[in-house]
């Protein structure tokens, strides 16, 4: 194990002890237990991890439902997490699973409780996430998961769980798609949607005085969905959009590139896979096309590095969140680097086990359906994310919203103004 940097929690310490002695009589049951791998039999492999190391304090506490003095259990329960760790986009999974990773050392040492994760790998597969759905209704200690990270994955496993057990919460930290979050009963998200992204990456292009935009979608359902939510807000501001389809299987664009219009103002790629964007951008400069790129959320990565290109981000760089730096410094004291993908999954996981927990400060045996009850109870007032989390009836991020960000000389980015 690598060794965690330890942060003050006095505050925090002091408000869970006052909860647990209303909810409890003074009972204060700790439930951390060793460190466990096993594997599933069925392909991609499920890895389950007990966490016990210390961790920074969050700012957040949770609350429970009912003041009625009962005896404390132990609080003890598996959540999983689906997510490309391999595969196209490692990128956003192995981040994803860091955080997550994190967030359950935090909470299991700031409540005394004992949560363990179940790994899914999906590789970016719908094959694959639902086969994970599957193997993850199967175990019974299961009561919910956090991911699958993109909305084709999310059709996927949702498809599942809604079938095999609707009692089965997911929350997504990254899936975009209007209206996914409807279709599933068990679904939340931790991020805002493309009804929010499309608008506002409009908006940003017709602020920047846009009268002509190329616009090439990589034909995913996120891709085109994202492509048609922006072009009608486009073109509702006067804004001409010319339009191509390519797959993500494709890595030669130079006739594609040879078609951009040499008077468009941004060529903008709602794509999923960065590094292609990165290719695009590199074969762009090799015809001498100077138009500035604008990618979506997904092109946020470092795999996309294309100076003064800009990207959409549903999540701001916490470094710059108010009473966040403390978890980002204890995160990067373990883990080498963040991006904009790993955060929201910290709120995920941090829904899921304070919802897990406020039924244990009932007396009650968390289960699939009381979980998800408390999730529905979500309501915290501030989050490491800068903002409150909710959700709407339908399960979405209440008030989402998205953010543009430029890509400087080193590669870094700053909030575009």
């Amino acid at each position: 194990m690598k060794k965690r940097s330890q942060w003050p929690k006095l505050v925090l310490l002091f408000v869970a002890m006052a909860l647990v002695a209303a909810a409890c009589g003074g009972d204060d049951d700790a439930g951390a237990g060793g460190d466990t791998t096993t594997t599933a039999a069925a392909a991609p492999a499920a890895t389950t991890t007990a966490t016990t190391e210390a961790a920074p304090a969050t700012t957040m506490a949770p609350e429970p439902t009912t003041t009625t003095a009962v005896e404390m259990q132990p609080c003890v329960a598996s959540i999983g997490f689906i997510g490309p760790i391999t595969g196209p986009v490692a990128f956003i999974g192995e981040v994803q699973l860091n955080w997550m990773q994190y967030a359950v050392d935090v909470f299991n040492e700031e409540l005394s409780i004992d949560i363990s994760i179940v790994e899914g790998d999906n590789q970016f597969d719908t094959a694959q996430s639902a086969t994970l759905a599957a193997q993850f209704v199967d175990n019974a200690d299961m009561v919910a998961a956090v991911g699958p990270a993109g909305s084709d994955n999310v059709d996927a496993a949702g498809a599942v769980f809604e079938d095999l057990d609707s009692d089965f919460s997911f929350v997504s930290p990254s899936s975009t798609r209007v209206g996914i979050a409807a279709t599933y009963t068990g679904m939340f998200r931790t991020v805002p949607t493309d009804a929010e992204q499309g608008p506002t990456t409009a908006d940003y292009m017709i602020a920047q005085g846009a009268s002509k935009v190329f616009l090439i979608d990589d034909q995913s359902s996120y891709s085109t969905g994202l492509a048609d939510s922006t072009t009608a807000a486009l073109e509702a501001g006067g804004v001409e959009v010319v339009t191509e389809s390519v797959s993500q299987d494709v890595t030669d664009f130079s006739a594609l590139v040879s078609t951009i219009p040499d008077d468009a103002d941004f060529v903008y790629l709602p794509w999923q896979v960065a590094a292609n964007g990165q290719i695009f951008a590199n074969q762009m400069a090799e015809q001498g096309k100077t138009i500035r790129i604008f990618g979506s959320d997904g092109m946020d990565s470092e795999d996309f590095t294309a100076a003064g290109s800009l990207v959409a981000t549903f999540a701001p760089d916490i470094a710059g969140v108010a009473g966040s730096a403390d978890l980002l410094a204890g995160f990067l004291a373990e883990y080498e680097s963040t991006n904009t993908f790993g955060p929201p999954v910290f709120v995920a996981a941090q829904v899921i086990i304070e919802a897990t927990y406020r039924v244990c400060m009932t007396g009650a045996t968390p289960d699939r359906a009381s979980v998800q009850a408390e999730i529905r109870n979500t309501d915290l007032a501030d989050s490491i994310l800068g903002s409150p989390v909710s959700f709407t009836s339908d399960g979405d991020l209440a008030g989402g919203q998205f953010f543009i960000s430029e890509i400087q000389e080193d590669g870094t980015k700053k909030i575009a103004g």
